[in-house]
């Protein structure tokens, strides 16, 4: 098994520069443009992966966070107001100008390849999947299994049949799936849907379903611009010094999602995820009015308790006198006008 996952792990590589292509792309996949960017050693990726999968199989982490009481009738009959629920995770249910959007949709019971172990839900999805409104967009953020859920997107596919936005690589792997209905975008490439422009933006992560596909297709934020209404939606990424070209370039924004959990341990987080801090330099320099963190309390991604980012978020928003009224600490299921 070990000399295996050395040969599949050195198989990984998408080459070098594509001449003539934007600076992210490579021969054979995308890479990030920070110039200071560096994955932790791949055995110590290997052996934090193979321990995080047996830990969250055999001896998960618990705890317990409040879960608002949502309005189904009123989320489907809504086609005016602008409205952000978060399911969970990275999964919210906005509504901008009549259309209803998904971010990263993951209704399923593990975040993981595997149906009986790996990262179990810790919080239900805070809205039932049978009490979505029509679902008109959904935008992919990359292929990790926490953000692209194979059940999830089959299901959306089939009772909703909405348009999939999704990075360039990933139109192929819907196909597979029988999903026909999905645009691929690069970075600054925008589309129009239902009168609301989405633009694929920077993120500094990387793409990964199995050992031989590392960073095969793209990862990346997203924005929605709407009549008078702009969302940012950070999807998985570290601190990186292009949000301050998102901000100038489409900013300011009413209102920026952020991911602020799975940061410990940092040798292998810091250069992939945003901690509680990173998250509002990310809010500061994209130029929101108001920010709903995500991506913490719904799986057991990292070592860090899984109360303590918002905890730590709260304390850091004070520190640079930003109040409840900036920073949106959402319960699972909460819908707030924005």
């Amino acid at each position: 098994m070990a000399a295996l996952l050395v040969l599949l792990g050195g198989c990984t590589g998408v080459g070098g520069p594509k001449p003539g292509a934007p600076a992210h792309h490579r021969e054979h996949g995308f890479a990030n443009l920070n110039p200071t960017f560096a994955r932790a050693p791949f055995w110590t990726r290997m052996k934090f992966f193979v321990t995080r999968m047996v830990e969250t199989t055999f001896a998960p982490k618990r705890a317990t966070f409040p879960i608002a009481a949502n309005d189904p009738a009123a989320l489907r009959a809504n086609t005016t107001a602008p409205t952000v629920t978060w399911v969970g995770h990275a999964t919210l249910l906005v509504q901008l100008d009549g259309t209803n959007i998904l971010t990263d949709p993951q209704w399923s019971e593990r975040a993981s390849p595997l149906s009986f172990a790996g990262p179990k839900r810790v919080t239900p999805p805070a809205l039932a999947f049978d009490d979505l409104p029509p679902v008109h967009v959904v935008v992919i953020s990359h292929d990790h299994y926490d953000h692209l859920d194979v059940a999830t997107v089959k299901r959306l596919a089939a009772v909703h049949r909405p348009r999939f936005l999704v990075p360039l690589g990933m139109k192929a792997w819907f196909a597979d799936l029988g999903i026909l209905d999905v645009e691929e975008l690069d970075w600054w490439d925008a589309r129009v849907v239902r009168g609301v422009t989405f633009t694929c933006v920077p993120a500094q992560h990387f793409a990964q379903r199995s050992l031989w596909d590392m960073n095969r297709r793209l990862w990346a934020g997203w924005t929605m611009t709407g009549r008078d209404r702009r969302l940012f939606f950070a999807g998985d990424t570290a601190y990186f010094d292009g949000f301050k070209e998102i901000g100038q370039r489409l900013g300011p924004f009413d209102l920026a999602a952020i991911p602020i959990g799975a940061y410990l341990p940092p040798v292998i987080m810091k250069q992939v995820h945003t901690d509680p801090r990173d998250a509002l330099d990310v809010f500061t320099d994209v130029r929101a009015r108001a920010m709903i963190p995500i991506h913490w309390g719904t799986f057991d991604l990292a070592d860090e308790p899984l109360e303590e980012p918002p905890r730590l978020l709260e304390g850091y928003a004070r520190e640079r006198d930003l109040g409840p009224d900036r920073v949106w600490i959402l319960k699972h299921g909460e819908t707030r006008p924005w």
